[in-house]
């Protein structure tokens, strides 16, 4: 092995690592490790003038390897990979050790444990630096075009951004006509009629040549990688049309939670839900009426389908909360108030939720009449048949712990969103579903609409309950990441893929059926049938190294002798405490 020059910086992290490990007494117990020639701390070894010592001790130092002992390389793993390249490291020889979530926040009672856990995490980082070799990333020529799954708000949004600043756009819609569920709600806050609002991006949709927008099409087909992909698409006809393009951005929204026959009522006369409500006030412009009975008094249930319990009975309970549905539901009555003043209007709910500008909703609600009654979650309101009418039992939170009978002519369920099932398009783009069935970004603060597949981008209600105004920005942060992805004409590939050992292997076709995107076929060399990596889409998962029979693939950057070696450091007595 040859000799090396390894520099390991450790962090403070401003007290969230030192509070609970002795940082010193790690630099000191890891200064001597073979091929370490120097161990400094850091109070954040983030912040530009830490990166700037970093860079300065690497070029005197010449320095060919280092390890950071800070936090989760989620976090700031291409921090330190642009601050290698500046100081003229290859930033593939810089090992990350978490000893922030894996150590300090995970031993916060105290004691000489979690010390004596981040000496063996450091050491594991630079055993497994020090067998570290200079990688190349792959470098692919980009399409500049994108496509983008889901003609609603979000969608046309992102369309027409896109178009703006000049790449073109591929529009594809599932249903036969655009807008989603936004066309059908009528009025909202505060962006007024929805299907004005949807009519004028459509608009403007079709006054652009670089857009081309498919009804009643979906994709069915999707190969190559980030920058270089093909998508086919079935169209109106049955047709297939093949498309080439860099990024693909999924807008396709959600659906609305459809409560079971007999949940709070439903299926009875007079028991609707609130999508249900607003749909009938934007194609009716008469008093509300239910089977041809003015409504006198209306009940409104909320959180029906969100924040359920996780003992329920249901196979997969709605845990979340959907945070629109408190402000649609209050805006909802401002609507009935408006066509009729004289409705009396009750509000039963867990908790309200209408943060920021949609407080002014909740107080106009209350000026306007409407009544509000707070609900123990463990007692749900019941709906009771009486003649004509229904009768809502809760039991609010008032003195005496008195039980409310509240004659309702309408009863609305007020129910929130839930994930729109798409089996077939999370095969073909092979998209991560969360723990609550919407698709899943990568970090919800630092990269919120990218996934594990490259070029591939989660936008609006598709990733989670969010307001219009939310699902906008979404989208155009997915426009963002497309843009810079393809205006520069090319996306350097991170160079921690598979590699095949060709004399080891017998093709055996279990690394081919262990990959989940495709990234391994058979092919023949010097007559022999071997597995060989298709580097533009192989993600380094490893899925294929455990599964070989023969031993005969690595991973680039994490070969069995790197791990091997962190392993060995891992579970290496540690010296007694440095005084």
């Amino acid at each position: 092995m040859e000799d090396r020059r390894i520099g390991v910086f450790i962090c403070y992290c401003g007290g969230n690592i030192s509070d609970y490990v002795e940082v010193e007494k790690v630099r000191a117990a890891v200064e001597n490790e073979p091929g370490v020639v120097l161990a400094k701390t850091q109070m954040f070894a983030c912040s530009d003038a830490a990166q700037d010592e970093m860079i300065s001790d690497i070029k005197e130092k010449g320095l060919d390897g280092i390890v950071v002992a800070s936090c989760s390389p989620k976090l700031h793993l291409y921090t330190f990979r642009a601050m290698s390249l500046r100081a003229g490291l290859n930033p593939f020889r810089y090992t990350q050790s978490n000893i922030r979530e894996q150590c300090s926040w995970a031993h916060r009672d105290g004691g000489p444990f979690a010390t004596e856990k981040a000496i063996r995490i450091v050491r594991a980082g630079i055993a497994r630096a020090r067998l570290s070799e200079p990688l190349a990333t792959m470098r692919i020529e980009t399409t500049p075009k994108v496509l983008v799954l889901g003609a609603g708000v979000a969608g046309l949004m992102a369309s027409l951004t896109l178009a703006d600043i000049g790449l073109p756009v591929f529009l594809v819609e599932k249903e036969p006509e655009v807008g989603g569920w936004t066309c059908k709600w009528g009025g909202m806050f505060p962006q007024g009629n929805g299907s004005d609002l949807v009519e004028g991006l459509l608009k403007k949709v079709k006054q652009r040549e670089d857009i081309t927008l498919f009804t009643r099409a979906e994709i069915i087909e999707r190969t190559g990688s980030v920058g270089d992909f093909t998508a086919k698409i079935r169209v109106a006809d049955g047709s297939v049309v093949s498309l080439e393009v860099g990024a693909i951005i999924v807008a396709t929204g959600f659906d609305t939670y459809r409560p079971a026959e007999g949940e709070f009522g439903y299926g009875r006369e007079g028991v609707w839900t609130l999508p249900e409500v607003k749909e009938w006030l934007a194609g009716n412009e008469g008093p509300l009426a239910v089977d041809g009975r003015p409504v006198e008094s209306v009940a409104y249930i909320y959180c029906v389908g969100s924040r359920q319990p996780k003992d329920s009975e249901l196979e997969r309970p709605n845990l979340y909360c959907s945070r629109y549905c408190c402000s649609s539901a209050l805006h909802t009555a401002l609507q009935i108030h408006e066509r009729n003043p004289e409705v009396h209007q009750f509000h039963l709910y867990r908790d309200m939720r209408s943060y920021g500008k949609y407080e002014l909703l909740y107080e106009e609600a209350s000026r306007k009449g409407s009544m509000f009654f707070r609900f123990e979650n463990d007692a749900p309101p019941e709906i009771l048949a009486e003649s004509r009418r229904h009768i809502v039992r809760a039991k609010g939170q008032l003195e005496g712990d008195e039980v409310l009978d509240i004659p309702a002519d309408l009863v609305v369920l007020v129910t929130g969103m839930v994930p729109r099932q798409n089996d077939a398009l999370i095969n073909v783009l092979k998209l991560p579903v969360g723990t609550d069935g919407f698709f899943n970004e990568i970090h919800p603060k630092l990269r919120p609409v990218e996934t594990v597949m490259d070029g591939v981008f989660i936008v609006g209600a598709s990733q989670g309950p969010k307001t219009l105004a939310e699902s906008v920005a979404s989208s155009l942060a997915g426009v963002s990441k497309s843009a810079a992805l393809l205006k520069k004409g090319y996306v350097d590939l991170d160079p921690y893929i598979a590699m095949v050992n060709a004399e080891r292997c017998v093709w055996c076709g279990k690394c081919l059926e262990a990959c989940p995107y495709g990234a391994i076929e058979k092919s023949v060399l010097e007559g022999k049938e071997i597995a060989s990596v298709i580097p533009s889409l192989c993600k380094g998962g490893g899925a294929c190294v455990p599964v070989c029979p023969e031993d005969a693939i690595e991973l680039k950057g994490y070969t069995s002798e790197e791990i091997t070696a962190a392993i060995d450091a891992l579970i290496e007595q540690v010296a007694a405490p440095v005084p």
